[in-house]
This record gives C-alpha cells, sequence and structure tokens, in this order.
C-alpha cells in the first residue's frame, strides 16, 4: 500500500484571481434581473401562479438566509404588474336588518367616490330637510291638518252641547271635566233650586243628565282615535315631504352609478329610510337642540348595535378595500398574520357603559387586501396564531371571506353581533417556512396538500463556474446599491466569493444564504469607513470576518484556554494506545468552531462486545449509536469471520459532558479500539475525522474546515512541530476553504493534512507501521497492525475456549 501523502497548500484553498473579474469597481457592474441559482424555484413560481385552479398556492421552504421573502415577493410584483387592478369593495348598511351590512363591488376607486358622494348627499339633505319643514307651505298644510281635526273633534262637544240645551241641559267645562246642569230661565239652576223641584221631575233631570253623560263618555271615546288620526295625517306630510326632497336629492347619484345595480338599489333604500326617519336629520345633536315641534318620533327601534351612535351614521359607505391609488394586482405581506389581521375583525366602541358596533367598525384583513392578488406570510408565525391557521385554510377552502370572531367562528358563543355579507375570494397565497414545518403539515394535515399543491424548494448554494461567478459579482454589485453602500473594489468581490464558497462549505460552491452575505457586505462597508476608504477593499471584507468571528468566539477561546491549561486533556505529542484525537464541531447560533475531544478505547476478554459508553447513559444520539454499532460489524468481519470475537470493549469521549451525536467520529473510534486491540501505541500529535462504513472505508463528514482549524489552533499555541496534522476523508478534499494562517502553516511543512481512503492507510499514519495485506487464508502478516489485531483476537478466543472448557470439567466433577 501506498503511503498517503499531505495535500499541497494549493488544495486547501480555491482563490478567486481578481483578474479574471472584468470590472474595477462594483459601479461597472449592472444589476442582476435574473433570480440566481433558483431554477427549480423559478419554475414552481410559474406554474404556481399561472395555474388558475383550487388549491394551487405556494409553499417556498429553504434554509433560513436564503431569501425566500424577498426572492418571492420579487417574482410575485412583476408578475402582479401585468395583471389589472382587482375591484373596490365596501361596505353599506342594510336596512330592513342592519345586523348584516351588504357588501358592495365597485371598480376600482369607486368606493372612495360613493363614500365621498354619499357624504355630500347627508349634508344635502340635512340644509334641505331643514328648509322644507321650515317652509310657509308646509307649516300651511300642517296647520290645516291640526285645525281639521280640532273642527271635527268642535263639531262633535257642540252637537252634545245642542242636544244637552233640546233637553233642558247645558253643557259646562270644569276644572274635574266636562258635567251637564239643568238650566231655567235661560241661566243654571242652583243647588237649592234643583233640590226644591218636585221629586218626579228631579229624577227626570237626572235620568237626562245621566243619558247625556254616556253620549260624552262615548265621545271621549272616540278622542285617541281622533288623535291618531291626526299623527298619521301628520306622519304622511312628513313622509311625502321628506321622500320629495329625497327622491331630488338622490336622482342625481342614481343617474351616476345607473351601471351599478346594487347601488341604485342600496340608493333606492336610503331614499325610503330618509323618508322614515326624517327627524334624524332636522336635530342639532351635538347641541342637544330638540326637533322641532310638531314633527312625530318615526325612528324605529334602535338594534343594540347602533344604541348611542350617531343614528345619520347609518348612511355612510365603509370602504373596505380602496384600489383608488394602486397600479396593478396587490401583492400584500403580512407581518402579523393574527385571525383578525388575516381575516378581517369588527370593532366595538364604548357608549353609556356598553361596547357597541356598527358597519362602519368593520375593517378589513390582509386576505381583503390581497384578493384578486397575492399574499404572502411566514407560515411559522401563522401557526403561533391562535386560530389564524384554520381561519386561513376554511377561507381558501370556502373561497369566501366572511368577518367574524373566532368566538362566533368556532361557536363559542352565541351573543348576537354583526353577520356582515361574505365576499368572494380569489386570491394565491405563498407560504415561506423551513423544509421541516413543509413535512410536517404534509404528514399531519390531510388539507394542507389539498390547499398548497405547489413546492417551491430553495436550494443553499449554486455551483461555482466561470458563469456562476460572473452572475455572482452582478448580484454582490446589486446589494451594494439596494443597500446604499460603498462601491466594492474587484479585489473585495474576490474575498466575497472566496467566503461565500467558505459559508456552502465547498469550494466548489457558492452559498446562497443571501442574508449573511448581505451582512457581510454591510460590515465590510462600516469598517471601510473606519478605515477611510472611499472604495471598499479586501482588507475590509477580511477585517469584516474576523470582527464578525472575534464577536462570536467567546465559548471557542474558553475551551481553547481549557485545553492549554490542562483541565482538558489534549495530548499534541507523544504516542499512546487506545487514545485518539476526534474532532468535532460546535454551532452555536450562525457561529461554528471545531473543538478537538479525546477517544479512548478499553478491551478485555468477553463476548465480543463493543460498549458505547455515551449510548449506555444516554448522551448519544442515534446516529452516533449506529455509527459504533458499524465498528462491531466492521471487527468481526475482518478479524473474527471464523471464530468468535472474544473481547469486550468500551469507547468513550473522554471530558464530555454533553450530548454525542453523529457519525464524524467513527472513524477516529475504530483506530482507539484498533489500537487497544494490537496494543500498538496512536501519535497523539495527529488528529481524526471522518465515518466509517462496514468495509473500513473512510466517508465524508461536516464541518471539516472548522475541525481542522479547531486542532490547528491548540496545536500552534503549544507551538508546531512539523509533526502534526489532520486526517480527513479523501471525499473531503473538495470542501476545503481554510484559513490562510493554516495555508502558510502547511506550505512551511509545520501542519499537514491528509486525505484518507480507507482505514488502512489511516492506521499506518496513526501508527508508523503498515496496516497489512492478507493472504490467501485471510491471514495478516506479522508485524502489521492487522496482524497485531488479529492475532490478539485469536488469543483471546482460546482463552476464552480453555475458560469454557474448565468451567465444564469442574462442573462435571461436581455433577460426579
Amino acid at each position: 500500500m501506498s503511503p498517503v501523502e499531505p495535500l499541497p497548500p494549493e488544495a486547501l484553498y480555491r482563490p478567486v484571481d481578481p483578474a479574471v473579474l472584468d470590472f474595477e469597481t462594483t459601479d461597472d457592474l449592472p444589476d442582476l434581473r435574473e433570480v440566481l441559482g433558483q431554477p427549480r424555484v423559478v419554475e414552481a413560481l410559474e406554474f404556481g401562479v399561472g395555474i388558475r385552479q383550487e388549491g394551487y398556492n405556494v409553499f417556498a421552504l429553504g434554509p433560513a438566509g436564503t431569501g425566500k421573502r424577498s426572492l418571492v415577493r420579487q417574482f410575485l410584483e412583476r408578475r402582479a404588474a401585468q395583471e389589472p387592478v382587482p375591484d373596490d369593495w365596501v361596505y353599506v348598511n342594510n336596512f330592513e336588518d342592519p345586523l348584516r351590512p351588504r357588501a358592495l363591488r365597485l371598480p376600482a376607486g369607486t368606493g372612495v367616490q360613493l363614500r365621498r358622494d354619499m357624504e355630500r348627499l347627508v349634508d344635502s339633505l340635512r340644509a334641505a330637510l331643514a328648509s322644507a319643514f321650515e317652509s310657509e307651505e308646509y307649516q300651511m298644510r300642517r296647520q290645516e291638518i291640526q285645525e281639521r281635526f280640532l273642527a271635527e273633534q268642535e263639531q262633535a262637544f257642540e252637537s252634545l252641547r245642542r242636544q244637552a240645551e233640546a233637553q233642558g241641559l247645558t253643557m259646562l267645562r270644569t276644572p274635574a271635566g266636562i258635567v251637564f246642569a239643568p238650566m231655567r230661565e235661560g241661566r243654571v239652576m242652583t243647588p237649592e233650586e234643583f233640590q226644591a223641584l218636585p221629586e218626579e221631575q228631579r229624577k227626570a233631570l237626572e235620568t237626562r243628565i245621566e243619558a247625556m253623560q254616556q253620549e260624552l263618555q262615548r265621545a271621549l271615546r272616540r278622542m285617541p282615535r281622533w288623535q291618531r288620526k291626526l299623527h298619521q295625517a301628520l306622519k304622511d306630510l312628513n313622509h311625502e315631504v321628506a321622500r320629495l326632497i329625497a327622491e331630488g336629492q338622490v336622482e342625481e347619484l342614481r343617474e351616476k352609478y345607473t351601471a351599478h345595480s346594487e347601488v341604485v338599489a342600496y340608493l333606492d333604500a336610503v331614499v325610503e329610510d330618509v323618508s322614515e326617519n326624517v327627524q334624524d336629520f332636522l336635530v342639532d345633536r351635538g347641541a342637544g337642540e330638540p326637533r322641532p315641534p310638531g314633527l312625530i318620533s318615526l325612528s324605529p327601534t334602535l338594534t343594540p348595535s347602533h344604541r348611542g351612535l350617531n343614528p345619520l351614521r347609518r348612511y355612510q359607505v365603509n370602504v373596505l378595500v380602496d384600489h383608488s391609488g394602486t397600479q396593478h394586482a396587490p401583492v400584500v405581506y403580512e407581518d402579523n398574520p393574527t385571525y383578525p389581521n388575516l381575516l378581517g375583525r369588527i370593532e366595538y366602541v364604548p357608549q353609556m357603559g356598553v361596547f357597541v358596533t356598527d358597519f362602519n367598525l368593520i375593517k378589513a384583513g390582509a386576505l381583503h387586501r390581497a384578493n384578486g392578488g397575492y399574499l404572502i406570510l411566514d407560515v411559522q408565525k401563522v401557526l403561533l396564531q391562535p386560530f389564524a391557521w384554520e381561519g386561513l385554510k376554511r377561507a381558501l377552502q370556502s373561497r369566501q371571506l366572511r368577518i367574524e370572531t373566532p368566538a362566533q367562528a368556532f361557536g363559542a358563543i352565541s351573543t348576537a353581533s354583526l353577520e356582515p355579507d361574505a365576499i368572494p375570494l380569489n386570491v394565491k397565497v405563498a407560504l415561506l417556512g423551513s423544509p421541516l414545518l413543509y413535512y410536517l403539515l404534509a404528514a399531519l394535515d390531510p388539507e394542507f396538500p389539498q390547499l398548497f399543491k405547489v413546492m417551491a424548494d430553495f436550494d443553499d448554494w449554486m455551483d461555482r463556474d466561470g458563469e456562476g461567478q460572473r452572475l455572482y459579482t452582478r448580484l454582490v454589485a446589486s446589494l451594494v446599491r439596494k443597500e446604499g453602500l460603498r462601491p466594492f473594489h474587484r479585489d473585495a468581490v474576490a474575498r466575497v466569493l472566496e467566503h461565500s464558497a467558505r459559508m456552502a462549505e465547498d469550494a466548489e460552491k457558492l452559498s446562497l444564504r443571501m442574508r449573511s452575505v448581505t451582512d457581510l457586505l454591510r460590515e465590510a462597508d462600516y469598517w471601510a469607513g473606519r478605515n477611510g476608504n472611499g472604495v471598499v477593499q479586501a482588507e475590509d471584507v477580511q477585517r469584516a470576518i474576523d470582527a464578525r468571528t472575534f464577536r462570536s468566539d467567546r465559548l471557542r477561546a474558553r475551551i481553547q484556554e481549557a485545553i492549554l491549561r490542562e483541565t482538558i486533556l489534549i495530548d499534541t505529542e507523544g504516542e499512546r494506545v487506545g487514545q485518539v484525537n476526534g474532532l468535532s464541531v460546535l454551532q452555536l447560533g450562525d457561529f461554528a468552531f471545531g473543538r478537538p475531544s479525546r477517544i479512548t478505547a478499553r478491551v478485555r476478554l468477553g463476548s465480543g462486545e463493543v460498549v458505547d459508553i455515551e449510548r449506555e447513559v444516554e448522551l448519544s444520539g442515534p446516529i452516533h449509536s449506529k455509527g459504533v454499532l458499524i465498528l462491531a460489524g466492521f471487527l468481526g468481519a475482518r478479524y473474527a469471520a471464523e471464530q468468535p470475537l472474544s473481547l469486550s470493549a468500551s469507547l468513550v469521549f473522554e471530558q464530555s459532558y454533553s450530548g454525542v451525536e453523529g457519525d464524524s467520529a467513527s472513524s477516529a473510534e475504530l483506530y482507539a479500539l484498533i489500537s487497544a486491540i494490537a496494543g500498538v501505541p496512536i501519535k497523539q500529535s495527529l488528529a481524526v475525522t471522518g465515518s466509517v462504513n462496514q468495509h473500513g472505508q473512510i466517508q465524508a463528514v461536516g464541518g471539516v474546515n472548522e475541525k481542522i482549524e479547531g486542532f490547528f489552533d491548540v496545536c500552534r499555541a503549544r507551538g508546531l512541530t512539523g509533526e502534526q496534522g489532520v486526517l480527513i476523508p479523501a471525499a473531503n478534499v473538495k470542501n476545503l476553504m481554510l484559513r490562510q494562517d493554516v495555508i502558510e502553516a502547511v506550505r512551511a511543512g509545520q501542519f499537514h493534512i491528509y486525505p484518507i481512503e480507507t482505514v488502512d492507510q489511516g492506521i499506518e499514519l496513526l501508527t508508523g507501521l503498515p496496516a497489512g495485506v492478507p493472504d490467501e487464508q485471510g491471514k495478516y502478516p506479522e508485524g502489521t497492525v492487522n496482524g497485531m489485531v488479529q492475532a490478539r483476537l485469536a488469543e483471546l478466543a482460546e482463552k476464552r475456549a480453555a475458560f469454557s472448557r474448565a468451567a465444564g470439567e469442574k462442573e462435571g466433577e461436581e455433577e460426579a
């Protein structure tokens, strides 16, 4: 087996040559118009927007920071610019049932016009009605009606008076009421004279008086009917005058809105309501003046929703959605998607200790504003708001917007409230979220796949080829101008490209996590200002990268300090049996760093168990446990295929007090186990990362740059010896974008990075001994690591067999 050579410095970092960038600063580059690196997303959006069938809403999923919202919004705004402006929606009073306001659909801009026209109409009606009811003609007609009814009353009483005179009686008006008294010689008879009359004559007079009193009672019982007839006559007069005035005032509006039959019908209802409630126009509510005398109260019983509010509010127009200033279909992003903010709400105002409402207090939600266009929502925010997710789904399923409180929607209360007309819904919804939320909803909510049939899956990197770099530089220029930053020199742009590859963890890719890229541009611009540069230079970009790392690496510095003070035990020199330096990555927010960990193995005679101490104490995740089980499979297949695996081994991450997950340390664990079995020491100047399969192949892992740099920092702090280095999977070479100080140390021969493909290559580097190749019988040569392992396992198997024989003989003797 040929020895593994360390990687040359050129393989550790793929730089961008500024000379290949055909511009001096980003001011020389045009803006990037197309969507970069997301062809799958563009096709999904075009399909989702283009298809008009029910349920084809879009779910844009991808990692945080990939620019989902800005890209989706940019795409939808370009599409919406080609689509017509949707109609306005207004709510008006339902005069027959005020609890059920009516919704009117009007061309864009017409809603505001109707509201203004109705405001002018109310003002005109107040003036015109006041003049009409104060006019001499109205007063004369009113007086005529009153005099006619008074004359009818007087005629009835005059008939009674003549009838009484014919019977020798007179009709008198007293404080106690109307009475009849006998007459003598043209005058009222005194009580003494009446008592002096003969009894027969006196009784006859009393009988006639009693009869007249009964006639009077019959006349008085007709008085309420006369009064009602008077009131009805005055009411008919008021209605006639008010209707005549209202018809004249509304006629012009009827002609203006003749093309809108619903508006014309509403205006007819207004005329009828004005004629029935004319007194509301003749009362100065602000001054508290009573209505003019003679007017009869014609107000219907007010509903609870109107009690305490100005009655003239019922003639207002509530413009729910106004598109008078809109040029195309709307694109709405709702940042706070609560149930009311999504589906609208009914507000209440306090009046006399209670809360009242009317149709003017109906407010639109985001779905109303986006109706006829597009609505963008963050799905996590929707799911966190009570009732919002169910309300959104119900609206999309029914294709209607029905404004009601959540308690009404879910039947929690039964009190009276407004029930506005439902509004037809025609909207495309684009949800933004993580892949986890998408797949959870798809698995757990059966309605979700029916409503969001289009998946726009965002990628988080793109190819780093010539065309990709050219487009990426234009993207950088676009971001610089959008953020109002100083222009970037091409050297600075080259450094941004290199760091983008580092963020993508692949020298052949560029990161599409535009939030991080934009933050880097902003911070580089800040340092350029601090350095007095009018153009951002490469050193400004590097300063921004270093400053960001410094702000975030307190924990990394504390761990390194603990290693240097030997609180955490890590050897970087010498050799140890059953001990190897493994490498892991800690992720703290957006900052990741590598940390070396000591992995140890101990073996003894046993029954083939490989004990993962982390798993036994429940500090191991399932992937790490899987990796340890693979080790057991590898050992048994390679070294004990024809005999029992007669050992018990234990593996542990020393000084690990939190969970361990991932299989990137499985190769290091295998090296420690092989070393412990063979008794061969491992060089502590080398650290290891990489997973292993059952065939002994080393597989790629994540975070390889941070792992290498983590071990390098410890070695450098203690002093580089030229023997130190890291073993990485050969498949990870394409991911290397290391720091310049690591590259310089490699160039100087002080640090080494070895690409490993198999376990045998790694064990040779770590022990300095040949791994060994099996012969035709599967035996490994003596003096090789594999030979030592095989011999040790055979020895353990013999001992186990001997113990078994001895135990069997002893048991036989005891039975005998």
